[in-house]
């Protein structure tokens, strides 16, 4: 009876109220990830109907036994009764560890498979994506929701048919042996599954409430624990309020744990009692018969051992569709994900881009960022309505030529949509109108791989993997030898640096490379680029956030970079592009100026504002020029 008052309150309380009809649809989909699994299903839904019928099976036994000694003998066959229940017992055993097997399979093949599916797919997804989706709300998907899709087949399909079996088998066996005490049993039910139901909806809301509260919790230390998090905290001078909001909720946890603790001791309490009662009932009625005669004492205990097999498949079969339920919600979820439908997408005869030196060309492009209906969901982003803002187009028929080995430059305000367009070259979104392409192809008829081989990037951040120097080079190419690795850290101007690190190649560089200085992170990328040998190589503000002496080491860097690659380069500081073969001035989505740097000063247009902007009349840079207004 304590395991079936256990069980009852571990389903009720799990059980979420979601009644949300079942959805073909969703079926199907469900089926299509449980097909490469059928085999073992199978043979899953076969030995729990074999481990269902020999529970029932063992308490027969032991009325058989009773008899057989209330009868006086004979030995053998009281021993043989024994040892066919031992053997039950072996075999039960033996099912349950088979079961448990293919359960854990079939549950934990589901789950690589939901996950990778996910994972894979959200690789897939535009930047936009992942600029306004919570990591924390989309990494949950990946694990919350993809374990409770997983329970409707390790947990619901095989509670679902074992417990069909024991219930019809119990209760056959139960009327066989004595109709009226089954009857009278089966009244004390409702006793035993409305508890069930009350507590463990009360159950269940503790601890969804604590769940929240362990999330928020969370949370705060991922954004707090970060180098950079931790770093504003402290620049801020708040780690008493911090403090003080973490233990908030954390007593608030505490108060859950306390409630939760006392819920389930009232509940298993209850239904101990009503367990024990029942069997009062059991024992009370049965001798009552069977000093009447009407059945034997052997009867007795079969009925007995059999109530304690009953009332356990009752509530969890009365539980059973609101735990699909529940299970289906969370498919749902998961589905949600793999619905969002990637805005890049490589075409069936995506072709490689054409052998020989590559040209870059913008030829009339309109662009619009997407909106967040078409990128994101509520959920992901935890707030209750899409932002409906988007879509305003920030591109307008821009064209420009880099011919192979030229350097084009772009510069204009922050906001013009220099970034933009370094986001096109390497097909991050595609664009509205117009066409980019690389060696004269639309990049929307290049293979993926083909783009990743020809176009390399440096951006302002430098982004680098908690990972070690090593793992993030090969990044860019997984092949590479050691030798070719020392050679492009002494191009990017790294390898003494990296030479003197404890464990050299193998140092782990930090959260986003915060073990390294802002120039030198900046080299890394720079080597990253130089390992994968494109032959297009773009710069989005590289030197942007360097002092002097970075700056300087950045740009020797950049020089091996650039040497003899066509290049398109997003400058802050104008004295880095003077030398561009054409530099762009961008505004407002717009090219209002083109020309080399001479042509550009001499007109007197806005190149020429910018330019003065950063320079005083003697060609020097002036105080307020180091940081300059174009972004």
């Amino acid at each position: 009876m304590e395991v079936t008052a256990w069980t009852t309150m571990y389903h009720a309380m799990h059980a979420q109220e979601d009644r949300r009809p079942f959805s073909r649809v969703i079926l199907r989909r469900i089926w299509d990830f449980a097909r490469p699994h059928h085999r073992r299903l199978a043979w899953f839904v076969v030995l729990s109907v074999l481990t269902a019928a020999l529970a029932v099976a063992t308490p027969v036994l032991a009325g058989w036994v009773v008899n057989a000694i209330e009868a006086g003998g004979p030995m053998r066959h009281i021993a043989l009764l024994a040892g066919v229940i031992a053997l039950i017992a072996v075999a039960e055993a033996g099912f349950g560890l088979l079961n448990r097997w293919l359960s854990a399979r079939i549950g934990e093949g589901l789950i690589l498979d939901l996950r990778t599916a996910v994972y894979d797919h959200v690789q897939r997804m535009p930047v936009a994506f992942f600029t306004r989706t919570r990591t924390g709300a989309l990494v949950s998907r990946l694990n919350n929701d993809v374990i409770g899709a997983q329970r409707a087949f390790a947990d619901v399909l095989s509670g679902v048919v074992s417990n069909l079996v024991t219930l019809v088998l119990t209760l056959a066996v139960m009327l066989t042996l004595s109709w009226q005490i089954t009857l009278i049993t089966l009244v004390l039910l409702p006793l035993f599954v409305i508890p069930a139901r009350r507590m463990g909806t009360r159950l269940a809301r503790l601890e969804r409430e604590g769940a929240n509260h362990n999330a928020v919790m969370s949370t705060q230390m991922t954004e707090r624990f970060s180098a950079g998090g931790a770093t504003l905290v402290k620049l801020f001078g708040r780690p008493t309020e911090e403090s003080a909001r973490f233990a908030q909720r954390a007593g608030r946890v505490r108060d859950i744990g306390v409630r939760t603790a006392m819920v389930q001791h009232i509940f298993y309490t209850a239904l101990t009692l009503v367990s024990a009662l029942a069997l009062a009932l059991v024992y009370g009625l049965g001798g009552f018969y069977a000093l009447s005669g009407d059945i034997n004492s052997g009867a007795v205990v079969s009925l007995a051992l059999l109530l304690t097999r009953l009332y356990a498949p009752l509530t969890e079969l009365a539980s059973a569709r609101v735990e699909v339920m529940s299970a289906m919600v969370s498919f749902s979820r998961v589905f949600e994900v793999l619905d969002l439908r990637p805005l890049v997408e490589e075409r069936e005869d995506a072709r490689p881009v054409p052998s020989g030196p590559v040209s870059v060309q913008l030829d009339r492009v309109d662009f619009a960022y997407p909106s967040a209906d078409q990128v994101s969901l509520a959920s992901l982003e935890e707030v209750a309505n899409l932002d409906t803002r988007g879509g305003e187009q920030v591109l307008h028929g821009v064209s420009f030529t880099a011919e192979p080995g030229q350097m084009v430059a772009l510069v204009g305000s922050s906001g013009a949509g220099k970034s933009t367009i370094a986001q096109l070259i390497p097909r991050l979104y595609d664009v509205d109108g117009g066409a980019v392409r690389l060696g004269g192809v639309d990049v929307r008829e290049l293979s993926m791989s083909a783009i990743r081989d020809t176009v390399g990037m440096v951006t302002q951040d430098g982004h680098l993997f908690h990972d070690t120097v090593r793992a993030n080079l090969l990044l860019a190419r997984p092949e590479a030898g050691e030798d070719e690795l020392w050679e492009v850290l002494r191009r990017a101007r790294l390898d003494d640096l990296v030479s003197r690190l404890p464990d050299g190649l193998d140092t782990l560089v930090g959260d986003r490379g915060y073990r390294l200085s802002g120039g030198e992170r900046q080299r890394l990328t720079i080597a990253r680029v130089l390992l994968a040998r494109p032959q297009v190589v773009i710069l989005d503000e590289a030197t942007a956030h360097l002092d002097s002496t970075s700056e300087a080491a950045v740009q020797e860097a950049l020089a091996e970079a650039l040497q003899g690659r066509t290049a398109v380069v997003i400058a802050h500081r104008l004295s880095t592009i003077q030398a561009a073969d054409q530099i762009l001035v961008l505004e407002n989505g717009h090219v209002v100026e083109r020309g080399t740097h001479a042509e550009l000063l001499a007109a007197g247009g806005r190149y020429g504002e910018l330019y003065h902007s950063q320079f005083d009349p003697a060609g020097e840079r002036s105080p307020a020029g180091e940081r300059s207004p174009i972004g």
